[in-house]
């Protein structure tokens, strides 16, 4: 039998990350059962002490057992906690060292949405590719750049630790769990009875992209401003340097430096925002909206715009335009 610990941290914590594992995880012990076997999964709410924490949130959550009551564990869940970090560091940070200390013994741990930030702050993430919700990613990569973010992923595994994207995406690792502890039968029962997307993989159809803006440096501030306003023209580097009075070197450092992204990205981000959001409306076809937003050549935009939402323009279309469903 396995142990899962699903940590109970203090503070704002998400009640549906907690119930929704606890429910498909305990889905699968009665499976177990019905198939003539025993029960997989030994879960357990684990938190600093076993007092209900109502501080933020709509429901307060009472751990079973604290943390000095588990010696050993096979699985560390940790939900996301939607508290200001420094806050949900200050309130938590006994839970870390554990954390450490049972993934050296073997226990493999599980961030789910934001929570990866607080599984970075263990060290843990290090040097390990990881995801978190699409809208903090920027964030992330500033405050744990040894971690190698892939958000667009919404799952990843690497040497027992596993992150999940946004929001609700932890159902899809919950379900990769599941197959890796249970088998890829029970998986497709517990997909097919949760009315879970087995194989969606990418959270990149979901992302809003708006620039990283919350740095100091005013000339790329500017450029941003400019990229953004002026998108369905054809904008060169070199036309932004002239501009900017900087050399194309100095210029693409400090893009890259102050927004995560070259400015060909960021310019190409720009266009495929303002793409999704016209095809959205569905009141125009795929190659109008390609000219719109400054493209030209269609098998361009195409590649484009699947290399950032990983669809196609049409399938995004049919997919989220409510026009023509």
């Amino acid at each position: 039998m396995k142990h899962i610990s699903i940590l109970i941290p203090k503070g704002h914590i998400s009640v549906v990350n907690v119930a929704g594992t606890h429910q498909m995880l305990s889905w699968v012990n009665e499976f177990y059962k019905e198939t003539g076997r025993d029960p997989l999964f030994q879960i357990q709410l684990v938190g600093l002490d076993t007092e209900a924490d109502s501080k933020g949130g709509l429901f307060a959550t009472k751990p079973e057992v604290r943390i000095e009551d588990i010696t050993k564990t096979d699985l560390i869940i940790i939900p996301a906690i939607h508290d200001d970090f420094e806050t949900v560091i200050n309130r938590n940070k006994d839970f870390m060292p554990w954390i450490v200390n049972r993934y050296k013994e073997g226990a493999e741990a599980v961030s789910l949405c934001i929570s990866s930030f607080f599984l970075a702050a263990t060290g843990l993430l290090d040097g390990k590719p990881c995801s978190t919700h699409w809208q903090f990613a920027n964030i992330f990569k500033e405050q744990f750049p040894k971690a190698i973010l892939t958000d667009e992923r919404i799952v990843t595994d690497s040497d027992g630790i596993y992150t999940s994207g946004g929001a609700y995406a932890f159902t899809n690792l919950v379900i990769y769990l599941i197959e890796k502890y249970a088998g890829r039968e029970t998986a497709v029962m517990a997909a097919k009875g949760f009315m879970i997307d087995i194989e969606r993989s990418s959270q990149s159809p979901f992302m809003v992209f708006s620039g990283q803006k919350n740095h100091k440096d005013d000339m790329v501030l500017k450029a941003q401003e400019y990229i953004e306003e002026n998108y369905q023209d054809k904008i060169s580097v070199n036309d932004l340097c002239k501009n900017m009075a900087l050399s194309r070197r100095t210029f693409e450092r400090r893009f890259k430096n102050a927004t995560s992204n070259t400015v060909l990205e960021y310019l190409q981000r720009v266009k495929i925002e303002a793409a999704k959001k016209e095809l959205e409306k569905g009141r125009k076809t795929v190659n109008e909206v390609m000219y719109e937003v400054g493209y030209n050549d269609a098998k361009a935009f195409r590649d484009v715009f699947r290399k950032v939402t990983s669809i196609s323009p049409l399938q995004y279309q049919k997919k989220y335009s409510v026009a023509i469903k």
